[in-house]
């Protein structure tokens, strides 16, 4: 697998997108109409990892008006090519994304069975604060997690000499 990189999806890639949605969920999947109105959303964007220009992951991140935190509100990876980065990339590219719209932390919820992405989770730095029983259509819980992104850009620009907020 070559370099990955992460950008805004378009509507060229919803084919792409809806064929991924089906081969990671079971249950719970958004429809191509959804996913289409998230393409074309301002506030809740779909980021997209693509490797030898190929999709090889999804993003999506919902911002709400004068919420202090983004929401993740699906990610899916292509089984195939798991466990390669795309997920941390497609993380990474979603806590950007959130500070730079002055969001203070990004948050999830994540089936309390898959052990997989709470293990990624937990080491981006991401730390559980509840969970909704029942959550998911065939009855799974939720937990939640959040990550606190301002904080880490800020610091990022005060190392690099960038002057410091008044």
């Amino acid at each position: 697998m070559s370099k990955i990189s992460i950008r805004a999806a378009s509507l060229s890639d919803l084919d792409a997108i809806f064929a991924l949605e089906n081969a990671v969920f079971s249950t719970d999947r958004l429809s191509r109409r959804s996913l289409r109105a998230f393409i074309n959303s301002p506030r809740q964007p779909v980021l997209v990892a693509v490797s030898d220009s190929s999709l090889a992951g999804y993003a999506l991140v919902a911002l709400r008006k004068r919420a202090a935190a983004a929401r993740l509100y699906s990610i899916a990876v292509d089984p195939r090519i798991g466990r390669r980065g795309v997920g941390r990339a497609l993380m990474a590219a979603c806590e950007r994304y959130a500070a730079a719209h002055g969001r203070q932390s990004l948050r999830l919820e994540v089936r309390g069975d898959n052990a997989a992405a709470i293990a990624l989770y937990e080491r981006l730095g991401f730390r559980q604060f509840g969970q909704y029983d029942g959550y998911y259509a065939d009855g799974a819980r939720a937990l939640r997690f959040e990550k606190r992104v301002g904080d880490q850009i800020i610091g990022r620009i005060m190392r690099k000499g960038a002057p410091q907020p008044s």
